[in-house]
């Protein structure tokens, strides 16, 4: 996101107070980096800050209601399309069997470190970005 379109949006994010290393912008942009490639938190590339600085301001905004705020009017502005999934599933919404807990038997094979390298990332709040062809349907 370039400055200029970040200006026209910054009044619905919080005024940093203290001694703030990462700015508001820089956050926003990390957030979109890590929703647009599906990466880990802790893949962020180091020009958007500290990966835990990013994820934590994130995580406040997202619990504040700001991130859907700043979303709706990006697109509003038709400068992102964006697209919110959320799936929550608990012990009341999935019964599972006593054997499929997770829990290791003894002597059972441990688990390939390469397996969690290939599931899917798992985030308290996704935004998808949409493509510019899949938005027109």
């Amino acid at each position: 996101m370039s400055r200029d379109q970040f200006d026209l949006i910054k009044h619905l994010l919080p005024v940093q107070r203290g001694n703030v290393k990462l700015d508001n912008l820089q956050v926003l942009n990390g957030i979109l980096f890590v929703a647009v490639n599906g990466c880990s938190w802790r893949a962020l590339p180091k020009r958007y800050g500290r990966w835990h600085t990013v994820y934590t301001r994130m995580n406040r905004w997202a619990k504040a209601g700001i991130l859907d705020r700043v979303f709706e009017e990006l697109q509003v502005l038709n400068f992102l399309r964006v697209k919110i999934e959320v799936l929550e599933l608990d012990s009341t919404s999935v019964k599972v069997h006593p054997d499929g807990t997770g829990a290791l038997k003894e002597g059972a094979p441990k688990p390939s470190v390469g397996a969690a390298a290939d599931s899917t990332p798992r985030f308290i709040w996704l935004p998808r970005v949409l493509s510019r062809s899949s938005a027109s349907r």
